[in-house]
């Protein structure tokens, strides 16, 4: 078996579990053109057109097309900076890249840019995304578009096998920096709000969250779904507006404990 035969296994599972809108993603970072993945669209060769990331990834993800995205596909250049795809320009890193629409200050927005998480710069060229369940190529991370109920489950997941909180950095902006950037160096989870352009260009919806999963993680993230699903925490699930509702017993227990019922 190929060996990202299960990694697509994954996908469909997930796909299953979660019901999930649109195809979860394998995303893989290019390190040169031959690492694009056979029968991949390029935006400027293929369309005509440059795309901004957060639509390349929209068209993967609800349309199943495999997309590769180079420096010179992008129209935003938010994914060049924290990709590592360019050196940042100084006007960027003085902070006009959000003062004066969405700071106060000059100096709010400098510390925006050096905030914003970045990869080393020409380590990359590029970068991949196709549906987990036909990506012919082993993702970086698995990228997840998800409402509420369904991160509660993945990050129930998560939780499985240590119990540990997620720490992540939240931003409004650059919201496919911010999911996949951290994910790439520090090899942990990460969740990330779908900033103006993937809403207003790439139409993520309002209820959308976005989880990202590091591959060496992805197995563990599987465990911890199957497990808690077979605890009863599973979609669908009803719903009950009810007072005094039962208690699991370690629940009941412990309220017990502390006196109060």
């Amino acid at each position: 078996m190929a060996d990202f035969k299960i990694y697509q296994q994954y996908g469909e599972e997930l796909e299953r579990r979660l019901r999930l809108k649109t195809f979860p993603l394998a995303v893989k970072l290019l390190e040169k053109e031959g690492d694009i993945p056979k029968g991949a669209k390029r935006p400027v060769k293929d369309f005509g057109h440059h795309l901004s990331l957060c639509q390349s990834y929209q068209i993967s993800r609800r349309e199943g097309t495999t997309m590769a995205m180079l420096k010179e596909d992008m129209w935003c250049f938010e994914p060049v900076v924290g990709y590592g795809l360019g050196e940042p320009p100084e006007y960027f890193l003085e902070g006009h890249n959000r003062f004066p629409r969405d700071v106060k200050t000059l100096e709010a927005g400098s510390h925006y840019a050096h905030e914003l998480p970045r990869l080393e710069v020409g380590k990359y060229i590029g970068v991949t995304s196709a549906p987990l369940r036909t990506a012919n190529f082993q993702p970086d991370l698995v990228m997840i578009y998800c409402d509420s109920a369904q991160l509660c489950l993945l990050l129930l997941g998560r939780e499985y096998k240590e119990g540990y909180n997620l720490k992540c950095a939240l931003s409004g902006h650059a919201a496919c920096v911010y999911a996949v950037v951290p994910a790439i160096k520090i090899g942990e989870y990460q969740v990330a709000v779908p900033c103006r352009g993937d809403r207003y260009r790439a139409m993520a919806g309002d209820d959308e969250m976005i989880f990202t999963v590091p591959k060496g993680r992805l197995k563990d993230l599987m465990l911890g779904l199957r497990h808690i699903e077979s605890t009863g925490s599973k979609l669908p699930q009803g719903y009950s507006l009810r007072p005094e509702h039962p208690l699991s017993e370690n629940y009941e227990k412990i309220a017990k404990m502390m006196g109060y019922i």
